[in-house]
C-alpha cells in the first residue's frame, strides 16, 4: 500500500448551516413523533446520547498514563517530530476548501440498510456490507471536487455498537455502494484489535473515532480518553496497541505508530482559557497516540460549529513538542493481541521495543 497520510492543511465546517440544520430536525422530532433512521441521524450529532461506550473503561485508549516512566527515548522522539513546532488543531467550525474541519462521523440506528463496499486493498480489510446512509459525510467534504485527502467515513452503530471506518472512500450511485482503499469494523464493547500486521483505516491500524476530541466532552468539562495526533516521520514498526506501520524509516530516533505522549506533569495549564485547559488536562493525563503520517502534533477531531476556531489556534500555539514527553505503556498490556490494560500500582522504567510489522501502507 501507498504510505497514508493526512492532509497538513487546516480544514474548516459551515457553522450557520450546520446550526440551522440541527435546529430543524430537532423541530422534526417534536412534531412528529417516532423519528425516521434519516432524522435520527441529524439530531444525533454527537456521541452524548448514544448508549455505547467507545471500548470499555480499562481500554488502552481511556486509562490514564500520568503516573507512567518516561520512554527512554523520549528526548530523540521529540526531537524528531519537532521540539519547536507547536500543537495544532486539525478540527474546528466553518469550512476550508470546501469541507469539514476535522473528521466527521455519522450515527445510525441499527436498521440501517446495509450497502456493499468495494475494497483497493482487500487482504487487510474487513468485508462489507457496512451500513453507510447515502448523506454520510466524508473527511475533507462529500461533494468537495479538490478532496483528495484521507476521506476517511465513520459510522456508528448505536443499537448494536459497532464502528464502522473507511479510509479513501468514494460513494457510488448516489451511495447504494461504496468503494475505499480499506475498511475495519470495530466492536466498541471489546478490547479486540486488529489482526497482527493488519491496518485499518488508519495507518497505525487503530480505531479513528477512539482518538477524536468531541466538543460535548470540552463542554462537559472532562475528556477521558488520549487523543489522535500525527508526526512527519515515523519508523518503520509498530508498538501496542497499534498493529501496522506506513514508513520505511529504520532510525531508532523516530518514533514508531502506537507510541504515546502526554503533556508534562509540570507545565503550568493554568495561564490558559479555562475550555482550552480541559483539553491541557487531558493531554497531562491521558495523553495522545500516534496513528498516522502528517504534520508535527496535529490533534484531530470532530467538526462542530461550537468550536472557536480562533482560540484553538492562538491558544494551543503556545503548547510546543518541548512540552511533551514519550510514555512507556508496556507495564499496562496484559496480552499483544487485547486493548484491555493491566492496572499497575508502581510504575517501573522499562525499554519499550517496536515491533516490525507485515507490509507499510
Amino acid at each position: 500500500m501507498k504510505p497514508h497520510l493526512s492532509p497538513t492543511r487546516p480544514r474548516l465546517f459551515s457553522a450557520g448551516l450546520a446550526a440551522v440544520c440541527l435546529l430543524a430536525a430537532a423541530h422534526l422530532l417534536a412534531s412528529a413523533g417516532k423519528p425516521s433512521p434519516a432524522q435520527r441521524r441529524q439530531v444525533v450529532a454527537s456521541l452524548a446520547d448514544v448508549p455505547c461506550p467507545v471500548f470499555p473503561e480499562d481500554n488502552i485508549w481511556n486509562v490514564p498514563v500520568d503516573d507512567l516512566p518516561v520512554h527512554p527515548r523520549s528526548a530523540e522522539y521529540v526531537a524528531s517530530i519537532g521540539a519547536d513546532r507547536y500543537v495544532h488543531p486539525d478540527f474546528g467550525s466553518g469550512t476550508w476548501m470546501g469541507g469539514p474541519m476535522g473528521i466527521p462521523f455519522v450515527v445510525v440506528p441499527g436498521d440501517q440498510p446495509p450497502v456493499p463496499v468495494e475494497f483497493v486493498y482487500p487482504q487487510e480489510a474487513d468485508p462489507g456490507p457496512y451500513p453507510i446512509p447515502p448523506e454520510a459525510e466524508i473527511e475533507g467534504g462529500r461533494l468537495n471536487p479538490a478532496n483528495k485527502g484521507d476521506r476517511h467515513v465513520l459510522v456508528v452503530d448505536q443499537d448494536n455498537c459497532v464502528l464502522y471506518e473507511l479510509f479513501n472512500a468514494w460513494p457510488r450511485d448516489e451511495g447504494k455502494s461504496w468503494r475505499a482503499s480499506s475498511g475495519a469494523i470495530f466492536d466498541l464493547r471489546s478490547h479486540g484489535l486488529r489482526p497482527y500486521g493488519w491496518t485499518s483505516a488508519d495507518a497505525a491500524g487503530l480505531p479513528i473515532l477512539a482518538g477524536l476530541l468531541r466538543y460535548e466532552e470540552v463542554a462537559a468539562g472532562e475528556i477521558r480518553h488520549a487523543l489522535r495526533f500525527t508526526a512527519p516521520r515515523t519508523q518503520r514498526a509498530f508498538v501496542w496497541p497499534a498493529r501496522h506501520y506506513a514508513s520505511k524509516l529504520t532510525d531508532p530516533a523516530l518514533p514508531p505508530m502506537g507510541q504515546r505522549f502526554r503533556l508534562r506533569k509540570d507545565f503550568d495549564v493554568s495561564r490558559f482559557e479555562p475550555e482550552i485547559q480541559v483539553v491541557l488536562r487531558a493531554l497531562q493525563k491521558y495523553g495522545l497516540m500516534l496513528a498516522d503520517n502528517g504534520s508535527s502534533w496535529y490533534i484531530q477531531g470532530a467538526p462542530d460549529p461550537r468550536w472557536d476556531n480562533d482560540l484553538y489556534r492562538r491558544e494551543l500555539h503556545r503548547v510546543f513538542g518541548r512540552d511533551l514527553e514519550a510514555v512507556d505503556v508496556s507495564s499496562l498490556m496484559l496480552s499483544p493481541h487485547s486493548g484491555r490494560v493491566r492496572m499497575v500500582a508502581k510504575q517501573v522504567p522499562a525499554e519499550t521495543s517496536a515491533t516490525s510489522g507485515s507490509r507499510r501502507r
